[in-house]
């Protein structure tokens, strides 16, 4: 059955959404679009040929699943609040708070009016973090204990670091540094850029020392999410071996080493099928099946629209993908993460109120 939903906000991160309504039109659909204007509405109607309005009452009147909400950080609290008071089912794409205060004030609303919101955080979902959590999961390199991730930023970050680590609320200490750096730029948001440009960027450094034991540590800069000359990194360690990029090392049966790698399977490549993700394996198994192969999807629109078809069954079941506790839990953090940086100090984090689950 095909999932409608009311997109509100516009921009880079909301064309995920309307990209994969229009790759996937029998799974997906938007049933209206809100927009801060009526003209800004008008054109975007004209142009997609969905109903658009400024007005959120109105497009709360088309017949929906739920609200996907796409927004600046900055107006997020309110927008939700109010949702959450006409008893709408939420899909809330951007950090769901400016700051620790709005964070709780939310948590508060939350709590008054039985809030059903989850969060978009996609990363999880994307087909090679998913496939490893797989693996993880299955204990073949033991408990997991640190993870060193060069990829994701800020509340991404920390999102990745909680799941593989399952240090759920536990408080942490936090260091952190900040060093510039000059690198060729080479493609952004707008596209691919072949004319040799330097530009000035950042490189994060961050430590996370949870009170279990467990350890996190990220090397970060921003260029890696688009560059052609910054790779991922990815040392997930266990007490049984280690999970490094596409190399998994264990322990098998008698403690005798391994090493083995993990696959991925695209179809297009080297023949003339249209290109699409169809599978991760390890070993002997699929510890990754793409839901929506043959669709031409690259892997955060495949993630992004796992989110959606998640929350579908959020409505239907009731079942969490990541509440909004988690993603508050997440957003904390990533703000003492912001201080570490910019002080130089050990910050020490505090339990909060959605730490006490009710």
């Amino acid at each position: 059955m095909q999932t409608r939903f009311i997109l509100i906000g516009y921009g880079w991160r909301a064309d995920f959404f309307y990209r994969i309504s229009r790759m996937l039109p029998d799974r997906f659909r938007i049933a209206a679009w809100v927009l801060r204007t009526e003209e800004r509405a008008a054109q975007v109607q004209e142009e997609t040929g969905i109903y658009a309005t400024a007005d959120l009452e109105k497009a709360l009147g088309k017949e929906h699943d739920f609200v996907v909400l796409c927004i600046p950080r900055d107006g997020v609290k309110s927008y939700l609040t109010e949702l959450m008071e006409k008893k709408e089912y939420i899909l809330c794409e951007t950090p769901p708070g400016k700051d620790t205060e709005e964070l709780n004030e939310l948590w508060e609303a939350k709590l008054r009016q039985d809030g059903r919101v989850q969060i978009v955080e996609q990363y999880p979902l994307q087909p090679y973090y998913a496939a490893v959590e797989d693996i993880t999961d299955s204990g073949v390199i033991g408990d997991v204990t640190q993870v060193m991730l060069s990829a994701l930023h800020g509340y991404h970050a920390v999102s990745i670091f909680r799941r593989f680590l399952k240090t759920g609320f536990e408080n942490c200490v936090i260091r952190g540094s900040v060093f510039p750096y000059d690198i060729v730029y080479t493609n952004g948001r707008e596209g691919f850029d072949y004319s040799g440009k330097l530009i000035r960027s950042e490189r994060e450094w961050a430590s996370f020392c949870f009170d279990s034991g467990k350890a996190a540590f990220m090397d970060f800069s921003g260029e890696q999410y688009f560059s052609q000359i910054r790779a991922r990194r990815w040392n997930i360690q266990g007490t049984r071996g280690e999970i490094d990029d596409m190399t998994v090392r264990f322990l098998a049966e008698g403690n005798l080493p391994v090493i083995q790698e993990i696959q991925r399977f695209d179809a297009g490549i080297n023949n003339n099928s249209e290109w699409s993700h169809r599978r991760m394996t390890f070993l002997d198994r699929a510890v990754y099946k793409n839901p929506f192969y043959p669709a031409r999807m690259n892997d955060d629109e495949i993630a992004v629209a796992s989110c959606l078809q998640r929350m579908k069954e959020y409505r239907e079941t009731g079942k969490d993908f990541y509440p909004l506790r988690e993603a508050l839990q997440d957003t904390y953090l990533s703000f003492l993460l912001e201080e570490a940086e910019k002080s130089g100090r050990d910050i020490q984090s505090e339990s909060q109120l959605w730490a006490d689950e009710r």
